[in-house]
């Protein structure tokens, strides 16, 4: 089974999106383990990352990938880091200067602006469809 941690800043406040959020972990159950890192703020999220030998970190400046480049990449990075990979969203403000040049990749999800609490749905779907897309499921179209 695969693993991932999801580092982040708060917590999911809003009922609707923690149950979205809730609902794609459920899908993802049997792939892999989902363990989410919550900060309090930016500096305890990079006092997290220091122990942390590769992420990958959601940014509006990121690489813009499709669903089906973004699968690829996905299943590299789980083959060359055995078998577990991390991904950082970042607050509000965004990600520290420290934080972006330490990512393994920095990664758009979009050019449109999301809260990170939207983002953390968004990022889970995206890991959904790209295991499906792997399985080869009529998920994908």
């Amino acid at each position: 089974m695969y693993k991932s941690k999801i580092f982040t800043v708060g917590k999911t406040k809003e009922t609707w999106l923690h149950g979205a959020q809730s609902e794609y972990t459920k899908r993802l159950q049997p792939t892999i383990e989902i363990s989410w890192i919550l900060a309090k703020n930016n500096e305890q999220l990079e006092s997290f990352l220091d122990n942390e030998k590769s992420f990958i970190s959601l940014d509006p400046e990121g690489l813009l990938l499709t669903s089906e480049e973004f699968s690829i990449l996905i299943h590299k990075k789980l083959e060359m880091w055995g078998s577990r990979i991390n991904f950082v969203i970042g607050s509000a403000e965004g990600l520290t200067p420290k934080i972006k040049t330490r990512s393994t990749n920095l990664l758009s999800l979009s050019p449109l602006t999301f809260t990170h609490q939207l983002t953390r749905v968004i990022l889970l779907e995206q890991l959904y469809r790209s295991f499906e897309i792997n399985k080869g499921s009529p998920y994908h179209k």
